[in-house]
């Protein structure tokens, strides 16, 4: 399996771009999370992704465009979008935009829905191979469909092994949960999912939010009930960890040992979100019940305690 992670260089990204051509998976480092690439133009090649991570059909994927021009193309950009973009890109903002008509996209991608999912990502790695590839590719999480998402290329190596013929590697994703998701329409933006994005940043351009419609399927990814889930038992809002469960705490708890880690001593919500996916896995290899301390529920904690909230969701 780690004999696929390949470390990013400019004839590494030419690799993966020609890997992508042929139909294949790349797994490729966004500032985000690692997502799992194949051709979005490619009816085949994304089939592959939805096998690969047993993903169901019905769970719609997100595409990466190298800017608004490309993301034009594939589908209708509203004003208010096009301002959002202008704004946010490239970085982890994801806009879902009415899919264009006539486009050579895959409708696998929207998962039977007429909207398309786009984000322009900031990573360099990401920029390179849509440079060099010359059209969008999709990229859900680098992982099996409902477990913890990757944030470092051996992440990647062993959750999907064989199915992924490239895992190029450029160190652990600064932001490190998923992008922010917002449909716009022309009523406005509504809040499909937080993310790396805090609200607040996205409220000065935006004006107030609307309310997003519900829907019987899933209009964005990431919303599915259970998600970002660890093998281990998660339970939330524990300010004292309990005997035999690992703790993920945050601010001034400064237990040490094996069984601990802190998402940030200084109560900082980005180096929380960071380290975040990373310390759920190290966690989850060292025992079955992970207890969690309170997260403040703003900025950057809304995604967090958003993946948190699914991960420790019951099990179906």
């Amino acid at each position: 399996m780690r004999d696929k992670i390949t470390p990013y260089a400019a004839d590494s990204a030419e690799k993966a771009a020609d890997l992508l051509r042929a139909g294949g998976l790349v797994a490729i480092p966004t500032e985000t999370v690692y997502g799992l690439a194949a051709d979005a133009t490619n009816d085949l090649a994304v089939a592959k992704i939805f096998e690969a991570k047993q993903r169901p059909s019905f769970n719609p994927l997100i595409i990466h465009v190298s800017d608004l021009a490309m993301a034009r193309g594939f589908a209708d950009v509203l004003p208010l979008a096009a301002k959002l973009a202008e704004a946010f890109w490239p970085g982890p903002l994801t806009l879902v935009l009415p899919r264009k008509l006539g486009t050579k996209l895959s409708h696998l991608v929207s998962a039977g829905l007429e909207t398309v999912a786009i984000r322009c990502p900031a990573a360099e790695p990401a920029q390179a191979i849509l440079g060099k590839f010359g059209r969008p590719f999709a990229a859900p999480s680098a992982n099996q469909s409902g477990s913890i998402s990757p944030t470092l290329a051996t992440h990647v190596a062993v959750s999907l092994g064989d199915a992924v013929e490239m895992i190029l590697d450029n160190g652990p994703c600064p932001v490190g949960v998923e992008s922010t998701i917002l449909k716009v329409t022309e009523n406005g933006a509504a809040l499909l999912r937080p993310g790396g994005l805090p609200v607040e940043e996205i409220l000065s351009v935006s004006g107030p939010l609307v309310e997003a419609q519900a829907g019987s399927m899933p209009q964005a990814p990431g919303m599915l009930a259970r998600h970002y889930a660890p093998t281990a038992t998660l339970q939330l809002n524990v300010r004292k960890p309990q005997v035999g469960a690992a703790y993920l705490g945050f601010g001034s708890y400064t237990q040490r040992g094996p069984l601990f880690r802190n998402l940030s001593p200084a109560a900082d919500l980005r180096e929380a979100a960071a380290n975040l996916f990373r310390y759920i896995h190290e966690l989850d290899v060292l025992a079955d019940r992970i207890n969690v301390a309170p997260i403040p529920k703003e900025g950057l904690g809304l995604a967090i305690n958003d993946r948190l909230r699914r991960a420790a969701a019951p099990r179906e």
